[in-house]
C-alpha cells in the first residue's frame, strides 16, 4: 500500500520539503573541505583579525554574517579538534616538538607553528564573539592530552602568556570549568616530587585566573588528606643506638596531624596524642639547641635547593634529625597548626573541645612557643611570622564559615561628559538644591503666604479638641491613647496657651495638662470637676475690696459736698481749688496698704495699680460735674 500512493500525496511531501529552511549536514567531504580552508589559513602571514572572519564565513557559510548558530559552532568545533588532532600526529611523526611544528627554519624567533596559529585564531574569534567563548578552553584540552609533560610546559606557557585574554568575562564564564578540569588532570600527571616547579606554576595561575572568592578552590567541608600516610618503622632494628620507644612516640603524632578531627571526636586519641606530645616536648627541652648548631645547617640554602616535601623516617636519622633546626620547626609548627584547629572561631560548642581540653591545648601551645622561640637562629622572628599567619587564618575561617560572600568590589562607572570633561558642580544660591528651589517656588507664588490652606499656627479651642474628647468618659478612649500621654502634644499646647489664654494657663499648676484646657470644649460633668476654686490669692483679693469699700464711701461724701457748693453759685476756680486737695486726700485715702499688703510685695504693686486707679476715676467724675454745670 506504502509503494503504491497517490501522486498527489508524494507531491504535497516534496513541496513540504522545499518549504523548510536547508539543515547544515556534517559530511567526510564537508569536514575535509573545513579541514583544507583552516590549513591555508594557518600559512597566511599578519594578525589574525585580518582573515580570521573570512575564513569562517568560506568554511561555514553561516546562516548569520558574523555569529554562528549552536549546530555552525558544534560543526566548527568538531572539525577544529580533528584539525589540532592531525597537527599533533603529523609533529609526533615529525619528531618536532608541537609547538614548533610548522615553523619556518628562517623565521625561528618571531615566527609561531601551526598549533600556537591555530589558536591564535580561535582566540580572536572567540573574543570578538564570533563563535561560542569556550570553544578555545577544549582546544586547550584536547591539546594537554595529547601531549607529553615536555610539550605540555609549552602548552600551558602559552595559556600563561593569554591569560589577559582568557580571563575576560565573556570567556571566563564559559570555560572556567574546562580550564579548571585541565589543570587539576596536569597535576594528576606531574610528579609532586620532580615536577615541583611546574605544579607551582599551575597553582599560580589557578590563583591569578580564578576571583579570590571562587568555591571551587576552596574546602568548604573541611575534608582532610587521609591519604598521605606517614610510613615509620615498628620493630626495632638490630643495632639501633636511640630510644626506640621515642622513636615509635614520635612518629605516631604524625597519625593526628594527618586527620585532627578524628582525635577531637575520640576522648581516647586526645590522651594519647597530649601524652605522646609531652614525650617529645620533654625531649626537645632537655636537648636544646646551642647557636652552632643553628649556624652549621643555613636555612635559607637549603630551603631555596631542597625540594623534598617529606622527612625520611628511617630509625637511623633521627639522632641526626633531632640536631636539625628546621626539622623541629616543622613538627612544632604542625603542633601549633592542631591547636588552631581545634580552638578555631567557626566551631560550634558541641564540635568544640571541652573545658579541660581547652586548657591542655593552652598549657601545650605555650611550651611549643616558648620552644620554637629557643630554636637557632632568629627564633623569636619566626615565632611571630607564624603568630601573624595563624591570626590571619582566622579570617579565612569565618569567611568559608559565612557561606564565602564575594570579596571583589566592583568600581563605580564614572559618566563623563559629552567632550570627556568632567561637568562642573552646579552651585546654589542658597547652598543646595533644596533650599534655592524653595526659594525660587516662592517667588513664583507670591500668594503662597497669604493662601488659607498653608501650614499656620492653630488656635487655642482647635488644638485642645483631641484631649476634650479624650476627658470625655462617653467616647470611651482608653487611658493609654490618650493625648496628654504625647509629650509633644504637651508641650506645644502650653507654649498656646502661654501666648493666647494666660488664664488656662495658670490652672496648669494645679489640675495639670487637663486643667488648661477651655471649659467651653468640656462636657458639664467634667467641666465642674476643673471650675476654680477660691484660692489664697482670691481670698486675698475679696478682702481688699472689703478694705476699699470705707474709703470710697469717704471720697463720695467729699466729691459731693463742692457739688451742692457749684449748685449754689460757686464759680469754676473754687471749683478747681476744691477739686485738687479732695483728689489728693482720695489717693492717699485709697492708697494707705492694709497690714497684709505690706508683708507682700505683690500686695504694694496692687495697691499702688488700684491708687492710679482711683486719682484717674476721681479726676474724670469732677471734670464731668464741671461740664455739667453751666457758668
Amino acid at each position: 500500500m506504502a509503494a503504491e500512493a497517490s501522486p498527489g500525496l508524494r507531491i504535497l511531501l516534496h513541496q513540504h520539503h522545499k518549504d523548510r529552511a536547508p539543515a547544515h549536514i556534517s559530511s567526510h567531504a564537508d569536514r575535509d573541505r573545513v579541514l583544507e580552508i583552516f590549513k591555508s589559513a594557518l600559512s597566511k602571514s599578519g594578525p589574525p583579525s585580518e582573515f580570521a572572519l573570512q575564513t569562517v564565513q568560506v568554511a561555514i557559510k553561516p546562516q548569520r554574517q558574523t555569529v554562528l548558530v549552536q549546530d555552525e559552532n558544534q560543526s566548527l568545533e568538531n572539525a577544529l579538534r580533528t584539525l589540532l588532532q592531525e597537527l599533533v600526529s603529523s609533529a609526533v611523526q615529525s619528531g618536532e616538538r608541537i609547538m614548533q611544528y610548522g615553523q619556518l627554519i628562517d623565521d625561528q624567533e618571531s615566527g609561531l607553528g601551526h598549533i600556537p596559529r591555530l589558536l591564535d585564531i580561535v582566540l580572536y574569534l572567540c573574543e570578538r564573539g564570533h563563535v561560542e567563548g569556550g570553544m578555545i578552553f577544549q582546544l586547550l584540552e584536547d591539546l594537554t592530552e595529547m601531549s607529553t609533560m615536555r610539550d605540555c610546559k609549552e602548552v600551558f606557557g602559552y595559556i600563561e602568556s593569554q591569560q589577559d585574554i582568557l580571563g575576560k568575562q565573556e570567556l571566563f564564564g564559559r570555560g572556567k570549568l574546562v580550564m579548571l578540569r585541565t589543570c587539576n588532570q596536569l597535576l594528576r600527571r606531574l610528579s609532586k616530587a620532580n615536577d615541583v616547579v611546574f605544579c607551582g606554576r599551575i597553582l599560580m595561575f589557578l590563583a591569578h585566573f580564578f576571583p579570590l572568592s571562587e568555591r571551587s578552590a576552596v574546602n568548604i567541608k573541611g575534608v582532610f588528606n587521609t591519604s598521605n600516610e606517614t610510613k615509620y618503622e615498628k620493630d626495632a632494628p638490630d643495632g639501633i643506638s636511640i630510644d626506640f620507644n621515642f622513636y615509635r612516640t614520635f612518629w605516631s603524632l604524625q597519625e593526628h596531624f594527618c586527620n585532627p578531627a578524628s582525635t577531637t571526636f575520640a576522648p581516647s586519641k586526645w590522651h594519647k596524642f597530649s601524652s605522646n606530645l609531652m614525650v617529645v616536648l620533654d625531649t626537645f627541652e632537655a636537648q636544646p639547641l646551642s647557636d652552632d648548631d643553628g649556624n652549621a645547617n643555613n636555612l635559607e640554602e637549603e630551603e631555596a635547593s631542597a625540594f623534598s616535601i617529606k622527612y625520611l623516617t628511617s630509625s637511623k636519622l633521627m639522632g641526626l634529625e633531632l640536631k636539625d633546626p628546621s626539622f623541629r620547626r616543622h613538627v612544632l609548627l604542625q603542633c601549633l597548626i592542631l591547636f588552631d584547629y581545634l580552638k578555631a572561631p567557626g566551631k560550634n560548642d558541641k564540635d568544640g573541645p571541652s573545658e579541660t581540653m581547652k586548657e591542655e591545648i593552652k598549657s601545650c601551645e605555650e611550651r611549643v612557643k616558648k620552644l620554637l622561640e629557643m630554636i637557632p637562629p632568629k627564633g623569636k622572628e619566626f615565632l611571630n611570622s607564624v603568630e601573624h599567619i595563624l591570626e590571619r587564618e582566622k579570617n579565612w575561617v569565618w569567611w568559608k564559615r559565612d557561606g564565602c560572600p564575594p570579596l571583589e568590589k566592583h568600581p563605580t562607572e564614572k559618566k563623563a561628559g559629552h567632550d570627556g570633561l568632567k561637568k562642573r558642580k552646579p552651585r546654589w544660591r542658597l547652598g543646595n538644591r533644596e533650599l534655592s528651589q524653595l526659594w525660587k517656588w516662592a517667588d513664583q507664588n507670591p500668594n503662597a503666604l497669604t493662601d488659607p490652606q498653608r501650614v499656620r499656627t492653630p488656635s487655642v479651642m482647635d488644638y485642645w479638641k483631641p484631649l476634650a474628647e479624650d476627658m470625655d468618659a462617653s467616647a470611651g478612649i482608653e487611658e493609654e491613647y490618650h493625648h496628654k500621654n504625647n509629650k509633644v502634644y504637651c508641650w506645644k499646647g502650653l507654649r498656646f496657651a502661654a501666648r493666647q489664654d494666660l488664664e488656662g494657663f495658670s490652672r496648669f499648676s494645679e489640675y495639670g495638662i487637663e486643667g488648661v484646657v477651655p471649659s467651653e470644649l468640656l462636657p458639664p460633668e467634667v467641666r465642674s470637676k476643673y471650675q476654680s476654686k477660691p484660692s489664697e490669692k482670691s481670698k486675698r483679693a475679696k478682702k481688699e475690696d472689703e478694705s476699699k469699700e470705707p474709703a470710697q464711701q469717704l471720697e463720695d461724701n467729699q466729691i459731693a459736698t463742692p457739688a451742692t457748693d457749684i449748685d449754689g453759685g460757686g464759680n469754676g476756680a473754687e471749683l478747681e481749688d476744691v477739686a485738687t486737695p479732695m483728689d489728693a486726700d482720695a489717693a492717699i485715702q485709697s492708697g494707705a496698704p492694709t497690714p497684709e499688703e505690706k508683708q507682700s510685695p505683690s500686695g504694694e504693686l496692687e495697691a499702688e495699680a488700684e491708687a492710679e486707679a482711683g486719682i484717674i476715676d476721681g479726676e474724670s467724675d469732677t471734670e464731668a460735674d464741671a461740664v455739667v454745670v453751666p457758668s
